[in-house]
């Protein structure tokens, strides 16, 4: 249980916030307080302060103007700070990042009475290596070969020497701390991979620049900071690595997962594996060409020269294997997509995850030649990191082994991650539980013909529970959409969330009786494709001259023809999702609506979430189709076919109730604040004529209802 001194606390501190900012207090940002505090009140610890019971998480969903932020934070923040923990804050998104460090956790330290301090965490790759800045500046590569793998993997970029000259300045004079994203101008991936390490290039303490190093002034700050900031990719990047790698070991972490709904897919995305045949031969027949050059440099030590003795042998195996798996996989990718001839492809999924034997049998070798090459690579790396350490002799002096040591460890993690690739195609899964995904495509590389194997496992669920949820000292997850059809279950699913944990649909502080849901007569079954797009033109014609309107479509190809069809007068009001960037669109968009003209957004699914059109800015919202999944998607498919091959209905258990997620989020880009009404259009007739259509439309917010 919560203790009372704690419980007053938090009570005091929500008090002070809502007098000293004016605010209106809401019923359910107290109700998220009161839950978020019973659940992390009632973790039971041991005199080691580790815990001991597995009620330790609760799933809140709380709609747009709940004020979550504020109620997670005054929630949980004392909470950890008694319980000895530090609070790790973690978003989906760029924007929600930067609002909490730049608005919430300011006002909450000038206005709650807790005193705290906090940090922004980054990866080891979205801050400048000031080894790799210095060697820039002196015009040096670290190394002749390691230049020759930067020109063949990383493209240059002609003002490098400038840019590089203009970061260290600007670094050396306190003026920039180091961090790619504070940079004033954008830097193209290319360039900035000159400049960066990750976390095996990376000497850490032996490197002569480490008490200026970007990096690890970051992780000084983290180790001060009370509550931390991240974001998805980099608590799951940290988890890959152990846990405790970038942020602290999970167990004295109570983490904080807003945007919440898009952990599984991320969490999916960094176990899956890819790899690319020619890319690989491209860079072993680099390495192949250096070994002369790794000889000269390195077999004085001994160890090091039994090592590069072996890579002629193995690089002379790899390469015939490599080149019988691309012939395999081309004759494998038969299905073409239907693109256009520059960006045509073809890709195969294999049924139920399971791959031709033939390459299972190439794939067991390959992972047995990467499995060598990976660990004679890293016996060479770990040679290289030891004689940077002044107080060890290995036979290399220190700035052989700094020079080096990049491009060791750049091939070593190639290595390993060809290894795992290989590894996940030869295995043949347990009858019990969901395959992985297992796929093939081939593809144009540079005007050259390329073919990639992919796999990924379906469910990230087990993952999550075992290293994240297990391990966590606590945990919140949040998002205005939790929910699939009124329900928990395919969020607990596809997250590894237990039954036991606790679970609440908060409720909403706005009136929905202000907007009207319509499905007009124009609306149309989408399987008539020239029918459903001429009903959209129609419908879009017949806007009004003034209105402030976002349609919403579920294809670019529907979007563009659309577009296309309109006439002059009503297409000079239309902003389409491809034709500029976002912010810029949406600028445009408040403009032409500050001057009384109208705007009508043309948008695709990512626009259905994440835009903020308050008031006179968006007063109409149109879906042009119901939101279902593209049925392509080789991860979810697997998926589907299994669950149809234990006796489950696949359409039923995951179209469904993901439809019903995404067409939440594109209701509520109507409604932002408790002023706001409109109207939401659906032109998808499917949800009156198919039996799924009545549990969508009861999972949306009660507006009120014109159905034609």
């Amino acid at each position: 249980m919560l203790d009372d001194a704690l419980k007053g606390d938090i009570q005091n501190a929500y008090r002070q916030v809502v007098e000293r900012l004016n605010l209106t207090p809401r019923y359910g940002q107290r109700l998220m307080i009161a839950e978020i505090a019973r659940t992390l009140g009632g973790i039971v610890m041991d005199d080691e302060g580790k815990r001991q019971n597995d009620h330790h998480v609760c799933v809140l969903e709380a709609g747009t103007g709940t004020g979550k932020t504020l109620a997670y934070l005054l929630a949980a923040l004392p909470i950890a700070k008694a319980q000895g923990k530090r609070l790790v804050v973690s978003t989906a998104t760029i924007a929600l990042q930067e609002q909490v460090l730049g608005h919430d956790l300011p006002t909450l330290a000038q206005h709650s009475g807790i005193a705290f301090r906090y940090a922004l965490a980054k990866g080891r790759g979205r801050y400048v290596c000031v080894a790799r800045l210095d060697q820039a500046l002196e015009g040096s590569e670290p190394n002749p070969t390691m230049s020759l793998f930067e020109q063949e993997l990383i493209a240059t970029s002609s003002d490098f020497s400038q840019l590089a000259s203009d970061m260290a300045t600007a670094y050396g004079q306190g003026e920039w701390e180091g961090d790619r994203d504070s940079w004033p101008t954008t830097i193209e991936d290319a360039t900035w991979r000159r400049l960066t390490v990750d976390h095996r290039q990376c000497t850490g303490r032996r490197c002569g620049h480490f008490g200026a190093c970007a990096f690890f002034r970051s992780r000084r700050e983290l180790e001060e900071a009370d509550v931390i900031v991240a974001n998805h990719d980099l608590v799951l990047a940290d988890l890959a690595l152990g846990g405790g790698a970038i942020l602290p070991d999970p167990a004295d972490c109570i983490f904080v997962f807003d945007e919440g709904h898009h952990l599984p897919d991320k969490a999916l995305s960094h176990f899956a594996h890819r790899f690319a045949v020619h890319g690989c031969l491209r860079w072993l027949k680099t390495l192949k060409n250096s070994l002369t050059e790794l000889h000269q440099a390195l077999a004085i030590q001994p160890t090091v020269r039994q090592l590069l003795a072996k890579l002629p042998e193995m690089l002379q195996a790899l390469e015939p294997t490599l080149q019988e798996v691309f012939t395999l996989g081309h004759q494998l990718a038969e299905r073409p997509n239907g693109l256009g001839d520059e960006e045509a492809f073809k890709q195969t999924r294999f049924a139920k995850g399971q791959t031709p034997e033939a390459l299972r049998e190439q794939a067991g070798q390959l992972m047995k030649m990467f499995a060598e090459l990976s660990r004679s690579l890293e016996s060479i790396a770990d040679i290289l990191r030891e004689s940077l350490d002044p107080d060890k002799q290995t036979g290399l002096d220190r700035e052989q082994a700094e020079s080096w040591l990049p491009l060791v460890a750049l091939l070593h993690g190639r290595a390993l991650e060809a290894f795992a690739l290989w590894e996940a195609v030869s295995v043949v899964d347990p009858n019990d539980a969901p395959p992985s995904a297992r796929w093939v495509t081939l593809s144009r590389v540079g005007g050259e013909p390329e073919v990639e194997f992919s796999a990924s496992p379906v469910s990230a669920a087990h993952t999550l529970a075992k290293h994240l949820w297990g391990r966590c000292h606590g945990a919140v997850v949040t998002s205005a959409t939790l929910t699939a059809l009124g329900r928990f279950d395919r969020l607990q699913e596809r997250a590894g969330l237990a039954g036991r944990y606790r679970y609440q649909a908060l409720p909403s502080p706005f009136d929905y009786a202000n907007a009207v849901l319509s499905v007009p007569q124009a609306a149309t079954d989408p399987s008539n494709r020239e029918a459903h797009e001429q009903a959209i033109i129609d419908f879009v014609i017949e806007l009004a001259d003034r209105e402030a309107a976002l349609v919403l479509f579920s294809s670019r190809s529907q979007l563009r023809a659309v577009e296309k069809a309109l006439p002059d007068a009503v297409k000079a009001r239309v902003l389409a999702q491809d034709a500029l960037p976002k912010r810029e669109l949406l600028e445009r968009h408040r403009a032409a609506v500050d001057r009384d003209e109208g705007s009508v957004i043309f948008g695709l699914a990512s626009f259905a979430e994440g835009i903020d059109l308050p008031g006179e800015y968006l007063t109409h919202v149109v879906i042009t189709r119901l939101p279902f999944a593209v049925p392509d998607d080789p991860v979810g498919a697997t998926l589907a076919e299994w669950i149809e091959s234990q006796g489950g209905n696949a359409f039923m258990r995951i179209s469904v109730p993901d439809a019903s997620i995404k067409l939440v989020q594109a209701c509520g880009r109507l409604i932002r604040k408790e002023s706001d009404s409109g109207r939401i259009t659906l032109l998808d007739r499917r949800v009156l004529t198919r039996r799924y259509g009545k549990a969508l439309l009861d999972a949306l917010p009660p507006f009120r209802r014109e159905i034609a």
